[in-house]
């Protein structure tokens, strides 16, 4: 016995099913199944697993819709474990009655402006795979703490209002996976971590898109906001990252709590990834030790990347590229500010509009240290392709800086200004512009073995 409509659910999409979902949960086996229809429900069905024990919810191969005709969370799970993950953590009966709480082959309806797909607090394992979350204010909630979070192959898609599809909330969490998923037009994130501590977090082969907001400040794809609490040990990869543009908007967004160190943010790898089309691309605020590289940036209205307060963050092999096709008003660009050891390697930067005849370019580093650029092409830039300004102990050597257009608004290829003795400029191929190729205001860095082609 544990099919719904034996308990008396109807699945008519009319219907109160809330009741007979509670009975069948009561008293059935351990197991939700709810076969073709439409299943009503005007209040949470939650899941206690110390007292329920293990459970699992399926919805008949995703021909099943939950709709959710209330505020807050269609399924809560709610858990005891306090543990980490380790084995010897677990108090008597956690790991016999509550482990691994599963959701699979379901679609969930939020019908009500605050509905919620999925809550999770306290669990160990919870897995969701194979479900479609749409209209919800949020599609999969996590609060408090959990451990090993699998979230795999799943649809979180069109929520309603300033929606976010999955978010960790005032978690505390170790081990989490979002595989495999698409999670799209969410207008506040489609990923968001606020007021968390968070440990080994995955994102990979997913297809993250639209999530902006043209009314509103601030959006973004993946906001990791560490503003308050930490977030360390991540990985975003292979995935599609892209929206539209919006005022303040982020594909991905990184920020820590503003301290001289970048501490609460950090151990993140960004790589493989396509992530284009917003305002900026890639925004790191006080983070620390974050690599990027072998992704695709195109389309930065603002700038490709932006880096402030950062530290010990490598950007290495990605391209940054302003696609034809495309169109629009998009600049792209790299900006880093008031940041130190950073090191730009290997970059392919084309066709920047970022700066202004006066100020800015290509790459614009600004009041920051120890700054490595090595072995960059940054080519086609519409007013300069590097300008360092106030910059010290730093080293540009073995880029190439071209206007290679024959009608060019180039001023410089390189803008030195505030420059020490401490920065060396050294064996780059730089064009001429209107006003030089290595041109230096207020300062004498070092410079040698530079060439000009004819």
């Amino acid at each position: 016995m544990s099919h719904v409509k034996n308990f008396g659910a109807v699945g008519d999409g009319q219907h109160d099913d809330t009741a007979a979902i509670r009975h069948c949960l009561n008293d059935g086996d351990g197991s939700l199944q709810f076969s073709r229809g439409t299943y009503r429900v005007t209040s949470t069905i939650e899941i206690p697993l110390a007292t329920r024990g293990r459970t699992a919810v399926f919805g008949d191969g995703g021909l099943a819709t939950l709709l959710m005709d209330a505020p807050g969370p269609a399924l809560r799970f709610v858990g005891t474990h306090g543990g980490s993950a380790g084995p010897d953590t677990f108090k008597p009966g956690v790991w016999e009655r509550e482990r691994m709480p599963t959701v699979t082959q379901l679609e969930i309806v939020g019908g009500n402006d605050e509905a919620i797909g999925i809550q999770l607090e306290g669990t160990m394992q919870a897995t969701l795979q194979g479900v479609l979350i749409r209209r919800c204010r949020i599609g999969v909630h996590l609060v408090k703490r959990n451990r090993n979070f699998l979230l795999a192959d799943s649809h979180i898609y069109h929520g309603r209002g300033a929606a976010i599809g999955v978010y960790f909330d005032g978690a505390n969490l170790h081990q989490a996976n979002i595989v495999g998923s698409h999670i799209s037009y969410h207008r506040h994130a489609g990923i968001k971590i606020q007021r968390s501590e968070i440990r080994n977090l995955q994102i990979t082969g997913c297809d993250i898109e639209y999530n902006y907001d043209p009314d509103a400040a601030d959006c973004a794809d993946v906001w990791i906001d560490n503003r308050e609490g930490t977030v360390r040990e991540g990985t975003i990869s292979s995935c599609t990252i892209q929206a539209k543009r919006s005022p303040g908007g982020a594909n991905i967004r990184i920020e820590g709590t503003p301290d001289p160190l970048s501490k609460s943010a950090g151990l993140w790898t960004i790589s493989g990834n396509i992530i284009q089309s917003q305002e900026i691309n890639l925004l790191l605020r006080s983070c620390r030790a974050i690599a990027v590289t072998g992704n695709s940036f195109c389309s930065g209205y603002q700038r490709s990347i932006i880096i402030e307060h950062g530290r010990n963050i490598a950007l290495g092999t990605n391209t940054i590229d302003f696609n034809p096709d495309y169109g629009g008003d998009c600049t792209d660009g790299i900006e880093i500010r008031d940041s130190a050891a950073c090191t730009l390697t290997g970059l392919i930067v084309e066709s920047v509009r970022a700066g202004s005849a006066e100020a800015g370019g290509a790459i614009h580093i600004a009041r920051s240290s120890e700054i490595t650029l090595t072995g960059c092409q940054i080519l086609d830039p519409v007013h300069r392709g590097l300008h360092l300004k106030d910059v010290r102990n730093s080293i540009v050597s073995g880029c190439t800086v071209l206007a290679r257009q024959p009608s060019t608004t180039l001023r410089e290829a390189i803008l030195a200004q505030g420059c020490g003795a401490d920065v060396l400029i050294q064996g780059n191929i730089l064009g001429k512009g209107t006003r030089g190729d290595l041109v230096l205001e207020g300062g004498a860095p070092t410079a040698r073995e530079n060439i000009s082609p004819a």
